[in-house]
């Protein structure tokens, strides 16, 4: 069986250290060797993004730059329709196979809404669901049915993760980190610094916060694909 694969979806806009770090200890937590980023396109639960597609996969390749574990996989914004997770499983299960572990990462706010989702009793056919914690969420499912649903199927060993290729629900002891993209656009569009928000320890957004911080200025307060002609954008593949 092929190693544990996982996905990590969302509207990045902008991607910021409290997507990254969470998922980085989940990765070390559960022995990923690859997490691929899925930007949305037309997200069908939330606000659409003010950075266009284009502009959010600069910013994410600049903050995955020299972060192996990250890769991007811009399928979904190429649709036209909005962004189903159901369907974009469905794909990716078609090309790795039946066998192939599979997960789909999310935060503990999507897990207490997940029966909102579109075909969301799917899911777990398709996938592991890999629960990352968030700040100020309750810990217990919103319904008894859909708890109940929650303790059969948590997994509670790593190895399970492995040896299935989907049908767990893996908790995660993961830092928590009181940041969200919706303050990072705030800031930027009454002209406040955003670096802190960009930045952490050592790693790479920390090295790159004046460059990051400053495209990110150029995407939401300069017309549409101003930053091709950023300065040092080629410093982020």
């Amino acid at each position: 069986m092929s190693d544990l694969y996982a996905l990590f979806g969302g509207t990045f806009d902008p991607i910021h250290y409290g997507h990254l770090r969470p998922v980085t200890a989940l990765a070390q937590q559960v022995g990923l060797q690859k997490v691929t980023l899925l930007p949305n396109n037309v997200p069908p639960h939330r606000p659409q993004p003010e950075a266009s597609a284009q502009q959010r996969v600069a910013m994410l390749r600049c903050a995955i730059a020299d972060r192996p574990l990250f890769d991007i996989d811009t399928r979904e914004l190429t649709r036209t329709t909005p962004s189903w997770t159901v369907d974009t499983l469905e794909t990716l299960r078609a090309e790795r196979g039946a066998q192939q572990p599979l997960g789909f990462i999310i935060g503990q706010d999507s897990l207490l809404t997940l029966g909102k989702w579109h075909r969301w009793q799917e899911l777990l056919s398709l996938c592991h669901l890999l629960v990352c914690q968030r700040p100020g969420y309750a810990t217990q499912m919103a319904t008894p049915e859909m708890q109940q649903w929650l303790d059969a199927h948590r997994a509670h060993e790593v190895q399970q993760l492995h040896r299935a290729p989907a049908g767990h629900i893996w908790l995660a002891d993961t830092p928590l980190f009181d940041i969200s993209a919706t303050e990072i656009r705030q800031r930027r569009h009454h002209g406040q610094d955003c670096a802190d928000l960009l930045s952490g320890g050592g790693d790479r957004l920390h090295r790159s916060r004046g460059l990051i911080s400053r495209l990110i200025a150029a995407c939401y307060t300069a017309p549409l694909h101003f930053w091709l002609r950023f300065p040092g954008h080629s410093a982020c593949p």
